[in-house]
């Protein structure tokens, strides 16, 4: 389907609630009221990694019944050396999913599992690898059959090119790799995703352009240390949610990914809860959007966290204790009719200083979700929503920019606004001088997938 409409005004977003709600896993409801912890982990690489599963799985759910934790959710983020051993991820989501089972048996939680499947393909093979794009396929099918209640992925394609791109601040490489390339994989890829979760009656989570927007935040870096403009992060952002949004179009259902930044466009325009990490994913990476991204969330999650020792514990169970505590208090505001308060005070410590928090506002988001669901197709919205975002930058006097953001956006209006004219004939041209430049690129091989 194809979003044609947007489900939220800035005025009615709010943590907690999400038109389209969910129940799944063990009586877990997400949406409807309540912002849910999900907290992500990580084994140690020296340990046996069955053992590791087990111990963060036991910590997690001991520490949630000690704290008082009536909801929450897992997250197995499954690695390529996982991967490589389809009999110890069917093994391990097995383990995981029987302890939350029992823990929720004798202690009443309402519990949720998301299970991510790590994108292994080589996009340089021929046919973009399809030896590991069955693998995956299958891997998604194993977690479907032994306990997963989520599926989701952070999926890479267009990445080639997006990386040769973002480091040379190349603006028509990256709307060819967003807006163009990697809708083709998308669309791909979630066709089968959303097939295999509803042959097993579970969800289909969503996608997260972590390989693109969140490398474009981290190299952009701090206020003073940036390698590439805030500004260009910024239009990568919204770029990205046109991307993500293929997700829903497929399908999907949520709850959104965590570490989708661009979560908040997609639960405007869709309706569906979404999980977002902010100032409790530090452990993982640094960002400028601590705040404002938890003003819409339903589900609030750390990112991910080694399981290593710490003074108050393993670092798994720590950072549940933090999620714990702040889904708490945005769920006493809910309780006290204040969410709308908290909301505005989280987005209003983040919106000015940076324009990466800016375009997550969610007065922002809905004026530039209205040029997406306004656009005829996947690459004329991806450059109309990024030509909005800088006209809405240009216009905020208060906005922290510098004289170099300021020079650049203008650029890349320019630039961007002369891609619009005729996005495919510009996109479709770039192309061929990109092949033979940019490593492992292989148009033809998106285009006949």
């Amino acid at each position: 389907m194809k979003f044609s409409r947007l489900e939220y005004t800035p005025k009615d977003i709010v943590f907690g609630f999400s038109k389209k709600f969910l129940r799944y896993g063990i009586d877990l409801e997400v949406g409807n009221g309540l912002v849910v912890p999900e907290i992500k982990y990580f084994p140690r690489v020296e340990k046996n990694v069955m053992e590791e599963y087990k111990h963060i799985t036991e910590q997690l759910l001991k520490r949630a019944v000690a704290l008082g934790t009536e909801s929450l959710q897992l997250e197995t983020e499954l690695t390529y050396l996982e991967m490589e051993d389809k009999k110890l991820v069917a093994e391990l989501i097995n383990l995981q999913k029987s302890m939350i089972e029992r823990y929720a048996k004798e202690h009443g939680l309402h519990v949720g599992y998301r299970v991510t499947v790590a994108d292994i393909r080589d996009f340089g093979k021929p046919r973009h690898d399809e030896e590991s794009f069955n693998k995956m396929m299958e891997i998604f099918e194993l977690a479907s059959s032994n306990g997963a209640d989520v599926l989701s992925i952070e999926s890479e394609g267009g990445k080639e090119l997006f990386n040769y791109s973002i480091i040379r601040q190349d603006l028509t490489g990256i709307v060819s790799s967003l807006g163009y390339l990697a809708t083709f994989d998308m669309k791909r890829l979630w066709k089968n995703i959303v097939s295999i979760a509803k042959n097993k009656s579970i969800l289909a989570g969503g996608d997260s352009a972590c390989a693109f927007a969140n490398t474009a935040m981290k190299i952009a870096g701090g206020l003073k240390d940036n390698m590439i403009p805030h500004s260009l992060a910024s239009i990568v952002r919204v770029m990205s949610a046109c991307r993500s949004l293929i997700a829903f179009e497929e399908g999907a259902t949520g709850p959104g990914k965590d570490c989708a930044y661009e979560n908040v466009y997609l639960k405007v325009i869709t309706g569906c809860p979404m999980s977002m990490e902010g100032k409790s994913s530090a452990v993982a990476h640094s960002s400028l959007v601590g705040n404002i991204i938890a003003a819409t969330c339903d589900l609030w999650s750390n990112e991910q966290v080694e399981n290593i020792k710490l003074f108050g514990g393993y670092g798994p169970e720590v950072f549940l204790e933090i999620l714990h505590y702040d889904t708490k208090l945005m769920n006493m505001a809910i309780a006290g009719g204040q969410q709308y308060c908290l909301r505005d005070l989280m987005i209003k410590s983040d919106k000015l200083l940076n324009p990466q928090a800016f375009v997550l506002s969610p007065d922002i988001v809905y004026e530039i979700s209205k040029v997406i669901v306004g656009e005829k197709d996947e690459l004329s919205r991806t450059v109309a929503s990024a030509i909005k975002a800088i006209e809405l930058m240009s216009n905020e006097e208060k906005l922290n920019l510098s004289k170099g953001e300021k020079r650049f956006i203008e650029m890349a209006k320019r630039k961007l606004e002369e891609i619009y004219s005729s996005p495919s004939q510009k996109v479709e041209k770039a192309l061929e001088q990109y092949v033979g430049k940019v490593e492992k690129l292989r148009v033809k091989d998106y285009l006949e997938a």
